[in-house]
């Protein structure tokens, strides 16, 4: 194509001729990494190195859409393979403004060997990527494409206070130094790993209130390392603390646990950042245990799949805070999904919903992209909030030089 064409597409002016013998040329999986200046870690797991999974899907008439997997390390490298070598041959030379068709091509060919897990991570980063190129093609942003913005804006709430190798008053007098510098950076609230166990928790936590004082939201994620005995331990405590939310307190397959928690505890109980498509969902959310949903569109299966677990989560007047984390495709993609959420329920002072903003050193956040976020930049400016992006699909769009340096 010449270069003309190709501004044209961009811009969203194909003709219609060349829209309709649009096809899908080729699928790139860029897996990136780089050594983190120091180690970090959660209840699972600590490591030292940050993997981003970005997806390019190309079209024949100079269009490319951008998306992203969920999954560090060789996760991503396992996902870069089912995109490649399983997800593109099943859908090279279609449509790829057909993408609900083409979701449920895949889904249905891959149904026999993963109906959750990395087989959804990456049909996620694909069908993120041709929402991306369905809105450059309509010259729309995305929460245009979706529906409309319900907010030009959004709250953003950080994140940091990851566990490290020290000992626990060390570790506790650094999570209140944490906390408090999140909310004089602007953040709206703040929120907290755990994961050395019941009693030491709750000291964790305790120092994190005290920190940050009694008027300012904080949020413990467990990332599912609790007995729901245990869990009820530390979750009395985040009553009497004030938490906000108690996030992914037990194995997100103890739908039980769940249930009992969400019946017997205050705080509210929030998790499915580990749950797939909408028939997880549908299962998750009839069980009874969730007071906040977090869905997680780089793996449940992209925004086709997300979508539907909006409207499920909604029909159960479940509240929904995205779980966002990875790079700046993530973070796009769910200022694009934020913008075009309905308040749930409605009213003239709703409780919005907010982004998850990784505070610890992320270049493939901050630096990714040809035009940054800057999100820190506008938490600090705007009250707590960041803009929706208003460029077409996405709104963003990756800077390849970087993508090639930080290649695996």
């Amino acid at each position: 194509m010449t270069n003309q064409q190709n501004a044209a597409a961009a811009e969203g002016s194909l003709k219609p001729a060349e829209r309709s013998r649009m096809k899908i040329a080729r699928i790139a999986s860029h897996v990136l990494q780089y050594e983190m200046p120091e180690e970090l870690g959660y209840s699972q797991q600590f490591y030292n190195k940050r993997t981003a999974h970005i997806v390019e899907v190309e079209t024949d008439v100079g269009i490319t859409g951008w998306g992203e997997c969920f999954g560090p390390g060789t996760v991503a490298l396992a996902n870069r393979t089912i995109v490649e070598q399983v997800i593109q041959p099943m859908v090279l030379g279609s449509d790829p403004l057909d993408r609900d068709a083409i979701w449920h091509k895949i889904y249905n060919l891959l149904r026999d060997h993963g109906q959750k897990g990395m087989p959804l991570q990456a049909l996620s980063g694909v069908d993120i990527a041709l929402w991306d190129i369905a809105g450059k093609v309509a010259g729309l942003p995305l929460h245009k494409l979706i529906g409309g913005a319900h907010r030009h804006s959004v709250p953003v709430y950080g994140y940091g206070m990851m566990l490290r190798r020290e000992n626990p008053a060390s570790l506790a007098a650094r999570f209140a130094d944490e906390a408090a510098a999140i909310k004089e950076m602007g953040f709206v609230a703040a929120k907290m790993k755990v994961g050395l166990g019941p009693k030491q928790d709750v000291v964790l936590a305790e120092a994190v209130r005290r920190a940050v004082g009694d008027d300012f939201d904080f949020m413990v994620d467990a990332n599912h390392c609790y007995t729901t005995a245990d869990a009820f331990h530390v979750g009395r405590a985040l009553d009497e603390l004030g938490a906000y939310w108690f996030e992914e307190p037990v194995a997100p397959e103890d739908l039980a646990g769940y249930a009992a928690l969400r019946a017997g505890l205050k705080v509210n109980i929030a998790g499915g950042e580990a749950e797939f498509s909408r028939w997880g969902w549908r299962t998750l959310l009839e069980s009874g245990g969730l007071d906040i949903a977090q869905p997680e569109v780089c793996s449940l299966g992209g925004i086709s799949e997300y979508l539907r677990v909006l409207a499920l989560c909604h029909a159960h007047f479940t509240p929904v805070v995205n779980h966002v984390w990875g790079s700046a495709i993530a973070v796009a993609t769910n200022l694009q999904l934020l913008a075009a959420m309905p308040p749930l329920p409605g009213g003239l002072y709703p409780r919005e919903p907010m982004l998850e903003f990784d505070t610890t050193e992320n270049g493939f956040r901050d630096d990714l992209l040809t035009e940054p976020l800057d999100i820190q930049g506008q938490v600090a400016r705007n009250e707590g909030r960041a803009a929706i992006p208003d460029g077409l699909g996405l709104g963003v769009e990756p800077d390849r030089d970087f993508l090639q340096h930080f290649a695996v």
